[in-house]
């Protein structure tokens, strides 16, 4: 296989941290590859050193001549005044720079920018090209081109950055968490995309579907080693837990030998001969490696909720709008007793705003929420907490409280705290604005769970946090004595947490289903395939009696054309030559340079057209075609 990346003796490492210490490993065309790792232990660095964005301690990064690169990262920016068509058509690439200025001339309808942005598309040959995009962009539900970047959500911006990526037909595609702010329509459209498609593909995700299904191999970043798995995380999760396994039992092993080592390096005289120098040696060697055994490391969720009744809240009529776009509208619900709910739905459809009204951030236009006396909300948000960069970590905890209640009497100082949530003493007097992305996720987490909440509303937590910490979170919600409300894209998580799921479609509507996400999913499914069916019968009722078989005819189970559907298949083999012959008509007169501002505008359109139109009569000839072969 082609090499397309080979990383050898990486090293990274900020003053007396070391993120990774000579880690080496290659990326083949054709490969999906996944990095998992612990947060701050080096993910993200790891990408921007790869993309040429941070310099590494020592080491090398070898990428086969020529070769694309697309890096999206975490957390995309663009200049504010940009429209989305600049944002979207953000690159280098000749071919996707005349499609950007082809594309504006006629959004602008200027006569003469169009006829200078043709003659380029034809020198290029961008106009299939420039299909493939508009299908890109479409997919992505990028619609407004002259939009400003400023005034989008995070979710617009990703999606944005996104298509800026993939449009460039990149050879290695480099993804840093591409799932994060996206909703799960998009996700699962990637997934396909990046499934069928021949790109290669080096990613960080916590999106454990996602590496599943996408992924053919996992490098995990563990105690500044690289551990390399061939397999997708299924797979990855069994051989882990047996190198642990492996790991352990070979240190238990060293330990027995450790203790008879230093009772022999105790019996030794002060002047020892040389004999003995090599056992010495080997005695230090096998001291250090006792001291590996291994203790996962895990958030400890071990909090106290305040007791909760039986009166929730009751959304009593609700409805919100902006503007035109209806948020819900005349929305009635009685939550329950320790009810945990998923939130799912497109982005824009208001999951956000309407956990934001039930915490009273934000006013509904009509009716209101009544909430118990006894509920004490713990609001986990999208955007984060807003700390302060140059405070410490143990001074934003110490802020809220010195101590902390775990319940039965038992309490922890402000620094134990902390240390459940994996921040050692010596993280704990780190500057804000070291932690990664992240740690600041697991801080803002931990701020949220210490005020000992008894009902949960968590506006995506999944985003930045690692496998182990959404791991050891969903064994707490699942156990949690109080109210949970989860607004999330992490299908795994929500798989894991929720008893029952609202579905915001869209214009005020809201579906209540009973059964978590993949429950939903399935039922979808089965009901589109219900309405196929439906639909395919009504079109069976409806079409003509035929003659009855001969007794061959009915034996012979292949299916056969019926006469209007031969009929079809001549017509399609006369139409496609004739669509391509007007295409490429078309295209000539673009290219003669004596058309009218007019013509010039019509053409191009109709090229367009054109395209779409092929593309949906040659898939039509090839079902036909295979029917009557």
């Amino acid at each position: 296989m082609v090499s397309y990346l080979q990383i050898d003796k990486l090293t990274k490492s900020f003053g007396n941290r070391i993120l990774f210490e000579d880690i080496s490993f290659g990326v083949a065309k054709g490969e999906h590859i996944g990095i998992i790792a612990q947060n701050g232990n080096g993910k993200t660095t790891l990408l921007n050193i790869i993309a040429g964005k941070e310099d590494c301690d020592s080491g090398h990064i070898t990428f086969h001549n020529d070769i694309k690169v697309g890096y999206l990262m975490q957390n995309p920016t663009f200049a504010p005044d940009l429209t989305i068509l600049q944002a979207c058509f953000n690159s280098p690439n000749e071919t996707v720079q005349a499609i950007s200025r082809y594309e504006k001339a006629l959004y602008d309808n200027e006569p003469q920018a169009l006829h200078n942005a043709i003659e380029e598309m034809d020198r290029l040959k961008a106009w299939e090209y420039e299909h493939r995009v508009k299908g890109i962009l479409s997919k992505l539900n990028i619609k407004n081109f002259e939009q400003p970047v400023k005034e989008l959500s995070g979710g617009q911006i990703k999606r944005i950055a996104l298509a800026n990526i993939l449009i460039t037909d990149p050879d290695l595609l480099i993804l840093d968490e591409p799932t994060n702010h996206l909703d799960i329509e998009m996700t699962e459209w990637l997934e396909e995309y990046l499934l069928h498609s021949n790109i290669t593909l080096l990613m960080v995700t916590h999106d454990r579907y996602f590496l599943d299904r996408v992924c053919t191999q996992i490098l995990e970043i563990d105690n500044h080693t690289l551990y390399s798995y061939k397999g997708n995380f299924g797979y990855y999760l069994e051989k882990r837990q047996e190198r642990i396994e492996v790991q352990n039992a070979e240190t238990a092993r060293a330990r027995n030998l450790f203790r008879k080592e230093l009772e022999w390096m105790r019996r030794q005289p002060q002047a020892r001969g040389s004999k003995a120098k090599s056992r010495i040696d080997a005695f230090y060697s096998l001291e250090e490696k006792t001291k590996q055994q291994r203790n996962e490391q895990a958030v400890k969720l071990d909090v106290k909720s305040s007791y909760i009744g039986s009166k929730i809240f009751e959304a009593q009529y609700v409805s919100k709008s902006f503007g035109d776009l209806k948020i819900v509208d005349n929305f009635y619900y009685n939550f329950a007793r320790y009810e945990k709910l998923g939130i799912i739905g497109a982005n824009g459809t208001g999951k956000s705003t309407f956990v934001k009204m039930l915490v009273g951030e934000i006013r509904p236009d009509s009716g209101r929420f009544d909430i118990g006396e006894t509920v004490r909300f713990g609001y986990y948000c999208q955007e984060g907490l807003h700390f302060k960069e140059g405070m410490k970590v143990i001074d934003a905890i110490r802020e809220i409280a010195e101590e902390i209640s775990l319940g039965d009497g038992r309490k922890l100082s402000a620094s134990q705290f902390l240390q459940h949530f994996l921040f050692p003493p010596e993280k704990q007097h780190d500057y804000i604005y070291k932690l990664s992305g992240g740690e600041k996720r697991r801080l803002h987490l931990c701020t949220v769970l210490m005020r000992n909440p008894n009902f949960l509303v968590l506006d995506e937590p999944t985003n930045d946090l690692d496998i182990t910490t959404l791991s050891v979170l969903e064994e707490y919600l699942q156990a949690f004595k109080g109210c949970v409300i989860v607004v999330s894209h992490d299908r795994y998580f929500m798989d894991k947490v929720v008893e029952h799921i609202w579905v915001f479609k869209g214009n005020g509507e809201v579906k209540d289903f009973p059964g978590n996400y993949t429950d939903y999913r399935e039922w979808k499914a089965e009901k589109l395939r219900e309405e196929r069916q439906q639909e395919k019968s009504e079109k069976q009722q409806k079409a003509p009696s035929k003659q009855p078989e001969s007794s061959q005819n009915r034996n012979n189970s292949k299916r056969r054309l019926t006469f209007k559907e031969k009929k079809e298949l001549e017509e399609l083999n006369n139409l496609l030559p004739q669509l391509e012959e007007e295409k490429s008509r078309l295209e000539t007169e673009l290219s003669s340079g004596t058309l009218s501002p007019d013509e010039l505008y019509a053409h191009s359109a109709r090229i367009s057209e054109l395209i779409q139109l092929i593309d949906e009569k040659e898939t039509r000839w090839l079902e036909l075609s295979e029917i009557e072969n």
